[in-house]
């Protein structure tokens, strides 16, 4: 009998870690916001060439929303609302928008998520303009005149569709202005890094504070419908204290029924 309830405290004291290790950000979480922009900055001012009218790259809340609102539908595809702007950004007519899932939760990681995109590169040629397989994440990601990003992360406790029935996490960016426009590179590259900027130069990245300045709107896309809570702060927020209750009176009633239940010679 001892043995069963100690089986039955370490289930619980397990199920507190399980749930400890799907907490995922919020989209106002700072520490990602700045993960996610510092990431996509750091690729686009490693371009090889370099690039004469790459822009810098700021967070956009509206885009972030957008994203987390098609992310909550866990569904491994690109958001079917991306041609019609007006449903996908208040201001922006043109939204891009990239998709990194993975299982199990604990896989995911906001920098690797960003770098999986990035390392596309190694399939695209610059002079060539084209890919060898897929490498339309990672000009996204660098397309010079995109400034503006937004992004998501979703627990999905019941499986990705078109992915895997398993618990598992899809991360969305969205961007703005769009990129990917069939037959443009993604950046200029005559001359040396930022010779097209209209204002300064940082770290081969061209900044205005005017365009890199940050917006509040209060807004969100007509199509979504769901729940406004997420299953990331809803595991916090419940799931944990529950699962700490009970594994607290568990440890309770066994030390009072069974003080020797854990003496080992």
């Amino acid at each position: 009998m001892a043995s069963a309830v100690e089986r039955l405290l370490w289930a619980c004291i397990i199920l507190d870690s399980g749930v400890r290790s799907i907490s995922l950000p919020e989209i106002s979480d700072l520490k990602f916001i700045e993960e996610c922009v510092k990431e996509h900055n750091l690729a686009r001012s490693s371009v090889s060439p370099p690039a004469t009218d790459m822009l810098y790259m700021t967070w956009d809340e509206a885009l972030a929303i957008t994203a987390k609102a098609w992310a909550k539908r866990c569904i491994f595809d690109h958001n079917i609302y991306l041609k019609d702007a007006s449903r996908m950004h208040p201001i922006f007519l043109s939204v891009g928008e990239n998709i990194w899932t993975a299982y199990p939760p604990s896989q995911f990681n906001t920098a690797k998520a960003i770098k999986r995109w990035v390392d596309e590169v190694k399939d695209y040629s610059y002079q060539k303009n084209s890919c060898n397989k897929v490498c339309g994440h990672y000009t996204q990601v660098v397309w010079a005149s995109t400034y503006k990003v937004g992004c998501a992360v979703q627990l999905c406790p019941d499986g990705i569709k078109h992915f895997t029935n398993e618990k598992g996490v899809l991360f969305v960016c969205n961007y703005a202005t769009a990129g990917n426009i069939i037959g443009q590179h993604p950046y200029a590259s005559e001359g040396g890094a930022c010779l097209r900027c209209s204002g300064t130069c940082e770290n081969k990245l061209c900044r205005s504070p005017e365009r890199d300045s940050q917006k509040s709107y209060n807004w969100s896309p007509d199509w979504d419908t769901s729940d406004t809570s997420s299953y990331s702060s809803v595991s916090v927020l419940i799931a944990r204290p529950v699962a700490l209750s009970f594994t607290f009176i568990t440890a309770y009633v066994v030390h009072y029924f069974y003080p020797d239940a854990f003496c080992y010679e």
